[in-house]
């Protein structure tokens, strides 16, 4: 088996759509989990790599995005998962976190083949994250403690999709192993 990489999705965000009262309620419950990966995947030497929507602002970077989110109504929700020094950073425009990024390129870079979805939102972009990942041959596992949704019964529905439909592992986050660099 190769590598795992944790991926960290959307939770670069300043809150302020339409549908934002809805997601931060479920954005603070999956934090603890999210919060969880990110210390162990750290600790194991497993790549975490943040993939942001840049809310078209097409010359933005991660640091200008986080810079945003942190200026926010709701840095409490981004200060605790905020990447570190050693953390990637992928800048997405649509749901999924492959569609037009380099993120396939550098996960085969890593020899990463096994990816741990957290983030937003579970019936939007992690869903369409995990099929992308599973046609581009890569084994999925799915937070479930550490996703946030916007309507609860269509995430129900997504994850159950994602398993049935995609191989996705479903686990909470206390149960996923993240595994860094090989042995030489």
């Amino acid at each position: 088996m190769g590598r795992t990489a944790l991926i960290v999705i959307d939770m670069l965000n300043t809150y302020d759509h339409e549908d934002a009262e809805v997601l931060v309620r479920s954005v603070r419950k999956a934090l603890a989990g999210i919060r969880a990966l990110l210390e162990r995947a750290r600790d194991a030497g497993a790549p975490v790599i943040y993939v942001n929507d840049n809310f078209g602002r097409w010359r933005s970077h991660h640091g200008e995005i986080l810079e945003a989110a942190l200026a926010g109504l709701y840095s409490d929700l981004v200060e605790p998962i905020a990447p570190d020094e050693e953390s990637l950073f992928v800048v997405k425009a649509r749901h999924s976190v492959f569609f037009e990024t380099p993120l396939a390129y550098l996960l085969d870079q890593l020899g990463v083949q096994r990816v741990v979805l957290c983030g937003q939102v579970t019936e939007q972009c992690v869903l369409y994250s995990a099929l992308d990942a599973h046609i581009r041959h890569l084994d999925v596992v799915v937070a479930l403690d550490a996703v946030a949704h916007i309507d609860a019964g269509l995430a129900e529905a997504a994850l159950r999709m994602m398993e049935r439909n995609m191989s996705a592992e479903l686990r909470a986050s206390h149960e996923i192993a993240l595994e860094g660099v090989p042995p030489a």
